[in-house]
């Protein structure tokens, strides 16, 4: 998947017919992810990805709004690139930078597959790309404006010549005006010029004429342009002569400001809008190929940008998204594209043969690319969540990999996880967060993490290690989580014991000796207690024997000695007792400790019962 390696072996014959040793070659995909620049780029086209799934889903139905939507939420990402672009030099295509190539494909699509714009309308659209994308002329027309006499500047007729290549009429007239001002000779050639560029038939978005009616006004216009060059008007001034050409829709005239158009496509808008102004779609194909082969003139090979291209004005959409998923370095743009093109109900009838359809193949490259990097994992997430055949399948296994480098991203994995219900995940993550903990020796919050995990052994194996701290210590850390586990200490007998054992403790400390015997005692009787622990409890013990008044009763006594003696007798540890001195005087002192208590207590049970 994007954003990992995939190494392969190679071998290749040699000279003679030998073999040359293997090669290992790799090819790492989806390395923009790691584009600081472009981070800003992932986040915002993020928020417009989740906004449009919302919108699709609350607008089941009602298909004229969606649709309009799909294309608000279109003009958002675009201008979001847009914006992004002035920050990103690099490149993937000679001379454009990557996200200019994004921009001027996305655009594209736009309006021949979202908008849909018919004959007439449909140029004007592709005018509009043509000026956003292709001639950046402002500086030009700065220097020439700002300079003493700009029609006399070495760049006038160059910006006049682009200005009538984008359609811009008016910016060619308003200069055509400073010809004229300078130029008295020229003045009514520049008039009839200035006539022809007001009087050229536009279809505009706002206009009531019909398409009939705009044919064949561009046809009196057009026979009007032929008529002004066939009589000479503009022969003194190969400039003027030029634009008229221009203007009659000649491609040799056209072909010769290739220098000032840059690519082929900027040659084909051009040619269209003064030879077939009421193209429509079907015919695109046609005029694109042959643009295209003109330009080039046989000399250059079409690159991957001129493939794409080309695709779309053939309206081969699934060709598109093939050749930007192979040319583009990431796979944001396709992942992107192909969503809204599926919005727009056009990628329906196009499945994988794995199952998958291609919008969720392509959002799941994407979303895999981003688990990649350290921080863009979440926005993966929404991705997954929005592939409803394989994203939970794909979540699981990525969200399994994420590095846990800190408790507070820990914990941000696990709301995910807990909020999409993947038990076996939340699992995994505690578990992994108890065992760092544990060999850090931060036995709380091991703990914590095993009984969030629910992990019955892992809680056993760290109540272990409390108490066995407890005994070489004499104390208990971390008592705010031990005094709460509430029902969690039900999770395994050795929590349990470690929560009844500190309630123990607790009791004592408040001199509640009675309750606190009682539970000692049910904590050995109900084998609740682990059998090696039985001496320090009994040895607990020996304070409650000793207070003045008498704790233990005479039959709890005797439950104390059978203890004892089950300890003893070589029951439970019998071999270590009789290894150990201190263990033997340990015990010693406590047969004496009960045979006195045994004794108060019958005397006082008996006084009792005697009154």
């Amino acid at each position: 998947g994007p954003g990992e390696m995939l190494v392969c072996e190679a071998a290749f014959p040699g000279a003679g017919g030998l073999t040359c040793p293997p090669v290992l070659f790799s090819n790492v995909r989806d390395q923009d992810i790691h584009l600081h620049t472009l981070r800003k780029l992932f986040n915002e086209s993020h928020g417009i990805f989740v906004g449009l799934q919302r919108s699709d889903e609350e607008l089941s139905g009602k298909s004229k709004k969606a649709q309009e939507d799909v294309i608000q939420m279109s003009l958002v990402l675009l201008g979001s690139m847009g914006v992004i672009n002035t920050l990103v030099t690099v490149s993937v295509f000679p001379q454009v930078s990557i996200l200019s190539a994004m921009e001027l494909i996305w655009n594209l699509c736009e309006i021949l597959f979202v908008e849909v714009a018919p004959a007439g309308h449909l140029l004007l659209h592709l005018l509009d790309w043509v000026r956003l994308h292709v001639c950046d002329v402002d500086n030009m027309v700065r220097e020439v404006l700002s300079s003493e006499n700009p029609s006399k500047h070495e760049l006038f007729w160059n910006v006049v010549d682009i200005f009538v290549l984008q359609g811009r009429m008016e910016d060619a007239r308003h200069l055509l005006s400073k010809e004229a001002t300078a130029n008295p000779t020229s003045k009514g050639m520049c008039k009839i010029l200035d006539d022809l560029m007001k009087k050229m038939p536009v279809l505009g978005l706002g206009n009531t004429q019909t398409l009939t009616e705009m044919e064949l006004k561009w046809q009196h216009w057009h026979e009007e342009c032929q008529r002004y060059l066939q009589d000479g008007t503009f022969a003194s001034n190969p400039h003027m002569e030029s634009i008229c050409k221009i203007l009659l829709g000649d491609e040799n005239a056209i072909l010769e400001k290739k220098e000032l158009m840059t690519t082929w496509y900027h040659f084909l808008v051009t040619h269209l809008l003064y030879s077939h102004p009421a193209v429509k779609p079907v015919e695109l194909r046609f005029y694109a190929q042959s643009s295209l082969d003109q330009f080039l003139g046989g000399e250059n090979s079409p690159e991957p940008l001129d493939t794409i291209l080309m695709a779309a004005f053939e309206f081969e959409i699934h060709q598109v998204i093939k050749e930007c998923s192979i040319a583009l370095s990431n796979w944001w743009f396709v992942a992107h594209l192909t969503d809204l093109l599926d919005h727009c109900k056009l990628l329906q009838s196009h499945n994988l043969y794995f199952g998958s359809n291609m919008r969720e193949f392509l959002l799941l490259e994407y979303a895999s690319g981003l688990f990649s990097h350290h921080s863009l994992w979440q926005l993966g997430v929404d991705y997954f969540d929005h592939c409803s055949e394989y994203g939970r399948v794909y979540l699981e296994l990525h969200i399994e990999r994420i590095p846990l480098t800190t408790e507070q991203k820990a914990l941000k994995v696990l709301r995910i996880c807990e909020q999409r219900q993947m038990h076996e995940q939340v699992r995994s993550i505690c578990k992994i967060m108890a065992m760092k903990a544990l060999r850090n020796n931060r036995l709380g919050s091991a703990l914590s993490w095993s009984i969030r995990a629910k992990d019955a052994a892992f809680a056993t194996l760290i109540s272990d290690r409390f108490l066995k701290d407890y005994c070489e210590r004499g104390s208990f850390s971390d008592l705010d989580l031990i005094d709460n586990l509430g029902p969690s200490m039900l999770l395994s007998d050795r929590l349990t014991f470690l929560g009844k054992y500190r309630e123990f403790h607790r009791l004592y400390g408040e001199k509640r000796f009675s309750e606190a015997a009682k539970l000692l005692l049910m904590l050995m009787t109900a084998h609740i207690a682990p059998c090696s622990f039985w001496m320090t409890l009994l040895t607990d013990a020996l304070p409650l024997l000793e207070q003045k008044e008498v704790i233990f009763s005479a039959e709890q006594t005797y439950e104390l000695m059978r203890c004892l003696e089950d300890l003893t007798a070589g029951k439970l540890d019998n071999q270590k007792l009789q290894d150990d001195d201190i263990e033997t005087t340990k015990v010693e002192m406590l047969r004496l400790a009960f045979a006195r208590n045994l004794a108060r207590a019958i005397v006082k049970e008996g006084t009792l019962e005697g009154s």
